[in-house]
């Protein structure tokens, strides 16, 4: 018995190569339609053993390089099959799964997609989910707030920031469904680490189809699963800004070909680019899952837990010289920041009695923990089901020095105290916790301390029946999320003294003995907010790609989504004089909440679809064209101001508030080759129903819709002469604001706020050797608006990163440094348009900063 079972089974086995021959360490090597796999060593040799004799089909693929099919025999022994793989400069030949009910590669695809491995994403040294993301053409990125909390713009959308039109998920399902909640950027609530196994960004095209609310994009952040074989990595980073982190993936099998398993995460540690003075982003994650495989599918569950703390950088003051911008007088435009650690701890009476405390230190902190489950099964040789879901809960507290143009400017110590009707002479400025007195010299600025804090919940399920016919592939689904977020909001004013490591300042009128301030603070509690809102979505899709000829492919979808919103909130009582701190103006305008809530419902019933083709013209060489049409509900912010100006009946209010749409048309080209690659998507996008306020004869104002329209081109291109690598992607386009009327007809031609006509990243790599590398990175960004009236104008500017690698063995060596030479780079200003000279606010890029890394692979 034990002979005639061995006879009946053989293996494969061999080492797989690039074309000159050097080992390739973790590609995937897979027995199609089996469990049966194996993951190449560090030396490029796999073995996949106890398989029944009989043909099959051997895939090779690993990311970067083109995938190989090759069929082999097994008839009781074990057989050598040595494969050498192609790059594939773009990964055109890689199949992708986002916006899609049918993985296809991207060659075949008709959608615009940017897609990065692991080995990319650690190429890019990103210090932030926001940076990675300014290597896809078609975002505009700000990273100007740090680690999280930063904006983005698609395709020319313009937005009041966070990321409003595109839909973060990790694993197909949203990180949170509303990414553009009141300080709950969805970059908040995700972290980019070594769990990450790829990237994946539809931009437009099918993003309207597979999620709610997104038309500008959807970015998917694709998990390890495990493998056969147990292999892991392990990174330490450290860097001249106080940085230690380390981050781990493990993973394997419990039971071969059946229950696999992946964990991993990070730790970190710094001071802040822009210290602070303490601890500026402290924390980390952990990431699990664990997948069972059977004959007809698998099933998995999924957790992670986000446990981190980082710091919100905010504007900064600047000088207007000419067209440029420079340094303001004894603050560092790189290194300086309005935070520090006498602003950490915040205590202050409240008008109902008691005290609000607060913690500097706690920055943006998320505690939220995600878990969920994904189930796919085969119920016959044509339809197959998929159901995912997911329940998130998030706590979070928002802690950030907010410096903002309306709180006023930089001011002399004369003004400010002539501002307050304080007779000339009789202002005594003082550093807080006895620093003694302020320097003539030395300005001030009002710095706000607010803290806010949400409670958010999110349960989301996708339920998908395919149907694959010879020359159609159907997607059915229906799609259910629900979602709540309340939130508390307590924001007090502080005295700054405007200058490096600037302190807290208290004012005394020596005259009358009043004082203005409390411990540094000039405004207790000036605003307070509680109010909720949810979301419940229900929405049905179908997508249908028709292989017309064998290089022709037509696509086909829908989407209908019924949402209601619903919400309640209480805005308080402004101005009150509490009377709590004797002679101190400090506490004169507080905001009381009253326990009076404006109810609220709303509700979107919206039609989403698109229509594509894609034709090959050879293996290498594809054109498609596409049109979509999407919408947004809208944001949180909308609502509340439509309760604010409904003067109590918001229904009513809510009746000229209107979601928005997008239209897109696009052509689109790629091309691969040995040494060229290359992806261009030309498009153009109009957005409808920005509101705004016409003002009519007499004075009486009207609620009326315009609208943006943005022509443009996206572009990606890499080229390999021999050891030179040279990657472009770049965005040429032209937002410009149309449809007004009346009052405000100048405003049409205008360049849409905060959105350049022009950015790109271009990185050459040249390999030294095998094992060493070095590269540069140049981003540049185009001028820009700060207003829709186009008066503020933002710089271009452009930005130097570089860096090396080694590797031996299994070790890698990493040296990246960003912002070479310390550009000063504002991503926004604040405030209106300064004259020549003028002192102004703004948010500027952050400094220079240098990294270390040492990673391991086994």
């Amino acid at each position: 018995m034990s002979s005639l079972a061995i006879a009946q089974t053989g293996g494969v086995e061999g080492t797989i190569t690039d074309t000159n021959g050097s080992p390739l360490p973790g590609v995937n090597v897979l027995i199609q339609n089996t469990n049966k796999g194996a993951v190449t060593d560090f030396d490029g040799n796999y073995v996949i053993s106890d398989i029944d004799n009989g043909s099959y089909t051997l895939v090779v693929s690993y990311i970067g390089f083109k995938t190989e099919e090759l069929p082999f025999t097994v008839s009781g022994v074990a057989i050598q099959l040595n494969v050498s793989l192609q790059e594939d400069l773009m990964s055109l030949n890689e199949v992708v799964v986002t916006g899609s009910g049918n993985p296809r590669k991207k060659m075949e695809s008709s959608v615009a997609i940017t897609t990065m491995g692991s080995k990319q994403i650690e190429e890019q040294a990103p210090q932030s989910t926001a940076d990675l993301l300014q290597s896809i053409p078609g975002f505009l990125v700000e990273t100007s707030g740090g680690e999280t909390g930063n904006n983005l713009f698609a395709r020319g959308i313009p937005t009041a920031g966070a990321y409003e039109y595109v839909q973060f998920q990790e694993d197909g399902l949203p990180v949170f469904e509303d990414g553009a909640l009141q300080f709950a950027n969805i970059d908040n609530f995700q972290r980019t680490d070594l769990t990450v196994k790829r990237l994946e960004a539809v931009k437009g095209g099918t993003a309207s189809i597979y999620a709610s609310g997104a038309p500008g994009g959807i970015i998917n952040f694709i998990s390890n699963t495990g493998q056969n074989e147990f292999k892991g990595t392990t990174k330490l980073t450290v860097g001249d800004y106080g940085l230690f982190r380390t981050d781990f993936n493990l993973g394997g099998s419990i039971i071969e070909d059946k229950l696999f398993y992946n964990v991993g995460g990070f730790y970190r540690v710094d001071d802040g680019i822009r210290d602070p003075g303490f601890k500026a982003n402290n924390g980390g994650q952990v990431k699990f899952n664990m997948t069972y495989r059977f004959d007809k599918g698998y099933a998995r569950i999924h957790f992670k837990n986000l446990d981190d703390r980082t710091i919100f950088y905010q504007s900064t003051p600047f000088i207007k010289d000419g067209d440029k911008v420079k340094e303001y007088p004894g603050f560092d435009a790189n290194y300086g920041t309005f935070a520090n650690r006498e602003m950490t701890k915040i205590n202050v009476p409240q008008g109902g009695g008691g005290f609000f405390k607060a913690d500097l230190e706690d920055g943006i902190h998320p505690r939220t923990n995600a878990v969920g489950g994904e189930f796919k099964y085969k119920l016959s040789d044509i339809v197959s089901v998929k159901n995912s879901f997911k329940y998130t809960d998030i706590n979070l507290d928002y802690n950030a020095i907010f410096a903002a143009a309306w709180m006023g400017g930089v001011t002399s110590q004369a003004d400010y105290a002539t501002d307050l009707g304080i007779a000339s002479g009789d202002a005594v400025f003082t550093y807080n916790n006895g620093g003694g007195a302020l320097p003539s010299n030395i300005n001030l600025k009002r710095a706000d301390f607010w803290n806010i804090r949400k409670n958010m919940n999110n349960f989301a399920n996708n339920l998908a029946f395919n149907f694959n016919w010879d020359k159609i592939n159907l997607n059915v689904g229906y799609y259910y999320s629900n979602w709540k977020s309340n939130q508390n909001w307590n924001w007090s004013s502080f005295l700054a003294s405007v200058e490096d490591e600037g302190r807290l300042v208290n004012l005394v009128d020596s005259n009358t003995g009043t004082e203005y301030t409390y411990h540094g603070i000039s405004g207790i509690s000036w605003l307070q907010r509680e109010s909720q809102i949810k979301g419940t979505l229900n929405a049905i899709f179908v997508d249908a790609e028709i292989e017309a000829t064998d290089d022709l492919t037509l696509n086909l979808g829908f989407r209908y989504d019924d949402d209601k919103y619903s919400g309640a909130g209480d805005h308080g009582t402004w101005g009150n004089d509490i009377g709590v701190l004797p002679n101190n103006n400090a506490d004169n305008g507080v905001n009381i909440l009253t326990g009076n809530y404006i109810y609220w419902d709303y509700d979107v019933s919206e039609f989403s679809y698109t229509a594509a083709a894609n034709y090959k013209f050879s293996d290498n060489m594809a054109s498609y064209v596409r049109y979509s049409r999407g919408f947004r509900s809208p944001i949180e912010e909308a609502f509340y101001i439509a309760v604010e100006s409904g003067e109590g009946n918001a229904n009513q209010a809510f009746q000229d508030l209107e979601p928005t749409k997008v239209n897109q048309t696009e052509l689109g080209f790629k091309y691969s080759s040995k040494k060229l690659a290359l992806f261009a998507n030309l498009f153009h996008m109009k957005l409808d129903n920005i509101t705004y306020q016409d003002i009519g004869a007499g004075g009486v104002s009207e609620r009326k819709f315009a609208n943006v329209k943005n022509t443009g081109l996206e572009l990606e291109a890499i080229v390999k002469l021999g050891d030179f690598n040279a990657t472009f992607n770049g965005t040429l386009q032209n937002p410009e604001y149309d449809g007004y009327e009346g009052s405000q007809v100048a405003l049409n031609g205008n360049l849409a706020r905060r959105i350049s006509k022009f950015y790109c990243n271009i990185r050459p790599d040249y390999n030294i050797t095998d094992n060493f590398n070095i590269y540069a990175k140049y981003s540049y960004f185009g001028k820009k608006y700060h207003d829709i009236e186009n008066t503020f104008e933002l710089p271009a500017f452009g930005v130097v990163n570089a860096g090396a690698s080694y590797k031996i063995n299994n070790l890698r060596f990493g040296l990246d440094a960003s912002n070479l030479f310390n550009t000063i780079g504002l991503t926004e200003g604040d405030g209106g348009a300064p004259a020549d000279g003028d002192v102004f606010l703004g948010r500027s890029i952050l400094g220079r900063a240098v990294r270390l890394s040492v990673a391991i692979n086994f």
